[in-house]
């Protein structure tokens, strides 16, 4: 018995990636597709446009995207390039070892457009309930 509560407990763990899995591969689609933005793009502009004065530590972002230093460095990179242009880098004016990126105008534009379609497949796929078997299935297992 032991065993099988064991195994429910991976079973359900897998559940939930499952339906997380599903839902960001459907997004990345949609956002690649009609912007050209990758999901963790989207979410470097997303928490970039939380902040009071749209900018942040490449760490902070590396450590809010999940992404290692130089992956974060080379996304950054291709998003301030001249044909995206939606962030720009400067050095910190405290600590010149520190480097800021900023959302750009072009980067906010962006990314509202990204936030609508976002948005509107995240409520598609919940009132649809595309998710709804998988998810249904999942929470049955705790009742």
């Amino acid at each position: 018995m032991e065993g099988n509560q064991r195994h429910n407990l991976l079973d359900n763990w897998l559940s939930i990636i499952n339906v997380q899995t599903n839902i960001a591969n459907t997004l990345e689609r949609a956002l690649e597709e009609q912007y050209s933005l990758s999901l963790k793009e989207f979410y470097v502009l997303y928490f970039l446009s939380q902040t009071d004065d749209k900018q942040l530590r490449l760490q902070q972002l590396q450590e809010m995207v999940g992404l290692s230093q130089s992956a974060i460095s080379r996304l950054v990179g291709r998003m301030e390039a001249k044909s995206c242009g939606a962030l720009e880098r400067h050095l910190c004016e405290d600590d010149r070892r520190g480097i800021y990126t900023r959302l750009t105008s072009l980067g906010e534009e962006k990314l509202n457009k990204a936030l609508a379609t976002f948005e509107e497949i995240l409520q598609s796929i919940l009132a649809e309930g595309k998710m709804q078997s998988e998810w249904q299935s999942f929470l049955n297992k705790f009742q």
